[in-house]
């Protein structure tokens, strides 16, 4: 073979020229030309480290178009860390990622994608790490119309340190700056919190449309007990929505803090596997607990097949733990217990979704629930005198609901709340307080949209646009607004009237003095 012709396929298909070589050195008499034989074993190892740097460099670096980018900047390696296990949750949920560290990134890339995540550190004095300053220098340099993107910003930090996630917060506020949308509000992890890291991953499940995935860090649940069982919304057109209340000998929380649940399958589930595993449910392991009690909580496998032939005492730990779910919580401690707002869910094949099933069907009254309460700083309400506007939706409810309960105990509290749901009849959920806190003046006013109600869509967004004067002159008070509810919809409507009623400058004004937070999900 002419050398020139070994030449071209070495640089464009590395590895036909390395099958090539490899035939003529299984051919290869070594006694006649040893020498010879070594410098075509040193050119295949050549040719071998040349296809993988390029297939690593195509991994890497090449655009997925309108498919998700994760950008990563650090100085340690843990965002890089983070980067690739938030890939490959996204990719078992069917979506193209690219990982890439900010170092190999220019500005004008991102408008090749529809979606951006960035797992950013901030180092020294507030800056950028080494691999990420030279594209904070570009996007800081000149607009570059990003208004198609999505993004999301994962910030790594320490808090003892002075400028606690400075880069994180920059890079948000240039991304906004240029016209790029927030997927949620950033996050904020401080020596890389296991419960923000968590809250991260849900994020990543509501992007892929996917809840199906396994906890980098398993919570240290506490067992509280379901004390109550209500259904809210009898004969709604929508899915039944539960109010939840659960109760521990120790537990503490504030407005806006999060509940983090560990679900498990319903019993029947559980015994129906382990008999066709030939296993008795009841069977009793080493910790005492029984082999059902022991795989109540692990994901089954698709195909259980890889489960038969393993002893009982080897299910539980060949199993992952379920993952964990998240809800808002929608009381304080002054009320004696824990209340959750849960929506019953069915999945496409008419399953219940794993979390809302266990809690609103499967969970028997009086008995455990595993639960871990999460602080959500960015959620705490403000002072009881700073005037407040709540806006929600369906099972969104709950947030701002615990934010009125707290404020009930404070002087000069001065609230509004606008809230949508489905019709009057079966979906005004709370009515009885909500029109008692109204009467009593708790409430200065409460605006409703049911949207099912008249022969035009009526959503709470629409509410809020409808009362733009009032809105402004509450904000010119003082006044901050809490989100709370579905980031698809009602979430994402609200934040473009809000843009548009006031100007994304005075909406990123707001947003950094503290007066305009969401709880979107």
């Amino acid at each position: 073979m002419p050398m020139g012709t070994l030449l071209l396929l070495t640089r464009h298909a590395p590895w036909a020229a390395c099958l090539l070589l490899g035939v003529a050195l299984l051919w290869w008499q070594p006694a006649r030309e040893i020498s010879a034989g070594l410098v075509l074993l040193a050119y295949l190892g050549l040719c071998l480290e040349t296809w993988r740097r390029q297939r690593g460099k195509h991994r890497q670096a090449t655009p997925v178009g309108n498919g998700l980018l994760i950008a990563y900047a650090s100085q340690s390696g843990q965002a890089l860390h983070i980067a690739r296990d938030s890939s490959t949750q996204l990719q078992a949920a069917g979506i193209d990622t690219g990982v890439l560290s900010l170092e190999q990134l220019a500005p004008e890339q991102l408008r090749q994608y529809r979606q951006a995540l960035f797992i950013v550190s901030t180092y020294g004095e507030g800056e950028a790490p080494d691999n990420a300053a030279r594209f904070e220098r570009q996007l800081q340099a000149r607009l570059h119309e990003l208004n198609d993107l999505q993004y999301a910003v994962l910030a790594l930090g320490d808090s003892q340190y002075p400028h606690f996630c400075a880069f994180g917060r920059r890079l948000d506020e240039l991304l906004r700056a240029q016209g790029a949308l927030p997927l949620f509000d950033r996050l904020e992890a401080d020596r890389c919190d296991a419960g923000t890291l968590r809250h991260w991953q849900q994020q990543l499940g509501h992007i892929a449309g996917s809840q199906d995935f396994s906890d980098w860090q398993h919570p240290d649940y506490q067992n509280w007990t379901l004390a109550g069982r209500v259904c809210l919304n009898p004969g709604s057109a929508g899915a039944p929505l539960y109010l939840l209340a659960l109760q521990a000998q120790h537990g503490h929380w504030q407005a806006g803090d999060i509940a983090e649940v560990g679900p498990r399958h319903a019993a029947e589930e559980v015994q129906a596997l382990l008999r066709r595993l030939g296993h008795d449910p009841r069977l009793l392991l080493e910790n005492g607990e029984s082999l059902a009690q022991a795989l109540a909580n692990r994901r089954f496998p698709d195909d259980e097949s890889s489960l038969y032939g393993l002893p009982p005492e080897a299910l539980p730990g060949h199993l992952e733990y379920l993952p964990h779910r998240e809800y808002s919580i929608a009381s304080v401690p002054a009320d004696g217990h824990l209340q959750l707002l849960v929506r019953q869910v069915r999945r496409h094949d008419g399953h219940l979704g794993l979390g809302s099933g266990w809690l609103c069907r499967h969970a028997p009254l009086g008995g455990e629930i595993a639960l871990r309460i999460r602080s959500n700083p960015g959620f705490h309400g403000p002072a009881a005198t700073t005037p407040l506007i709540l806006i929600g939706n369906g099972s969104g409810l709950a947030g701002l609901r615990a934010h009125l309960r707290e404020r009930l105990h404070g002087q000069g509290s001065y609230n509004w709340l606008l809230f949508g749901e489905r019709n009057r009849a079966h979906d005004f959920i709370c009515r009885q307080e909500l029109s008692a806190w109204l009467q009593s003046g708790h409430l200065q006013r409460l605006d409703l949209a049911f949207s099912r109600d008249q022969p035009e869509r009526r959503y709470v967004q629409h509410v809020l646009r409808d009362n733009a004067d009032e809105l402004r002159r509450w904000l010119a008070e003082g006044a901050a607004i809490y989100l709370c509810g579905s980031l698809e919809g009602m979430g994402r409507e609200v934040q473009q009237i809000l843009a548009g009623l006031l100007g994304e400058a005075q909406l990123q004004d707001l947003e950094s003095q503290g007066r305009y937070r969401r709880d979107l999900y």
